[in-house]
């Protein structure tokens, strides 16, 4: 059992070392300028000075902020929204036309309009956020809801539960693992969307940093700061998997 958990992440790993060494051998032949793509051992020489010093902690601590405010909001009023719509026809009949009218516009052509609204500044970010990860959200909230065993609303009925008691006891639960797919869906859209509104928008935080580098034509780096957007995207990634398996920890066994 453990060997095919881990035969997965090792091939993954090997892959990713198989890029960074044709990437490193493509570049000591001289096949790629190696001002534009530096060498990966160059680029870990760069990141190494920057993890030393401490000075990622700063645009980190910022972008996570921002990400943290907006994908907390994402999923509280997504589930939210899901539910009642889930559980009302008439909640489902009156928000139903605005979340389809919204939802398939790419949320960064929503910036600028965002701009004039809410000006530049982190009030702006995080509502990109809160665009992007919430529709995921709600919508995985809403089919999971409707897609409940009948049997346990009937039992529900059956010891006279309160329709509020069934909502956040029977139905929620029952609905956890696609409201899960859905938040794990908001994750990598928030994550994007943030990195992207410090770009536009931003004073401080990786996207900013890393666009700036790329001005100043700091490529190493650059690819240094992306390195370490990539590590925390992973790092998400992983901790959001170890979240889902302990609240969902049958979906696993099934």
């Amino acid at each position: 059992m453990m060997r095919e958990r881990l035969l997965p992440r090792l091939l993954g790993l090997l892959g990713i070392a198989a890029v960074l060494g044709a990437w490193e051998l493509a570049g000591r032949m001289g096949s790629l300028n190696p001002v534009l793509m530096p060498r990966p051992s160059l680029v870990a020489q760069t990141l190494w000075q920057i993890l030393a010093s401490g000075e990622f902690l700063g645009p980190l601590g910022h972008t996570l902020l921002l990400f943290a405010v907006g994908y907390g909001l994402a999923c509280l009023i997504g589930i939210t929204l899901g539910l009642l719509m889930g559980a009302s026809p008439a909640i489902y009949g009156l928000l139903e036309p605005l979340v389809e009218l919204i939802r398939p516009l790419p949320k960064s052509a929503l910036v600028p309009a965002l701009f004039l609204f809410l000006g530049i500044g982190s009030t702006t970010m995080v509502t990109v956020v809160v665009l992007a990860a919430i529709f995921p959200v709600l919508i995985n909230t809403l089919q999971g809801v409707r897609g409940i065993d009948p049997v346990l609303l009937d039992t529900a009925r059956t010891f006279q539960c309160s329709r509020l008691r069934t909502l956040l006891s029977v139905v929620l639960p029952a609905a956890m693992p696609m409201i899960l797919a859905g938040m794990r869906v908001g994750l990598g859209l928030g994550l994007v969307l943030v990195i992207l509104a410090e770009m536009l928008a931003g004073e401080s935080g990786l996207g900013y940093l890393i666009l700036d580098l790329q001005r100043s034509f700091q490529i190493r780096e650059m690819y240094a700061w992306i390195a370490i957007l990539a590590a925390v995207g992973g790092s998400l990634a992983l901790l959001f998997d170890w979240t889902d398996k302990r609240l969902v920890p049958w979906r696993g066994r099934a």
